[in-house]
């Protein structure tokens, strides 16, 4: 794993992002372009310090989860998605598989629903 090229990565993305993109208020105090460190490591569901670690090259190679959550926190396309899991020596996830129909016995009780108090 490049740490250096992961770290440029997502700052380069952080970077780029701008609060209302993310459905967060802007706020008028901002020193550098982009997201804050701290509101990336909300979005993803991982500590500011990780997170910071990982945009200094300073943290160990992160799970599947993890890249998977960034991936999402900011906002990367498919392409980019596969970059970072390159960055990091790991896997993407298949996307699981979705069920489109419904099971005759849940069909009838989401039928029977109305009639319930």
């Amino acid at each position: 794993m490049d740490t250096a090229e992961l770290a440029a990565f997502l700052r380069n993305r952080r970077e780029r992002l701008r609060p209302e993109d993310v459905g967060l208020i802007p706020g008028s105090s901002r020193r550098t372009p982009g997201l804050r460190r701290e509101e990336v490591a909300v979005l993803a569901h991982i500590s500011t310090e990780y997170y910071v670690r990982l945009e200094q090259g300073r943290a160990p190679r992160p799970s599947v989860e993890v890249v998977s959550a960034l991936a999402r926190a900011l906002r990367l396309t498919p392409g980019e998605t596969d970059h970072l899991h390159d960055l990091t020596d790991t896997v993407r996830p298949r996307d699981p598989l979705v069920c489109r129909t419904v099971r005759p016995g849940i069909r009838t009780l989401l039928d029977r629903l109305p009639d319930t108090a």
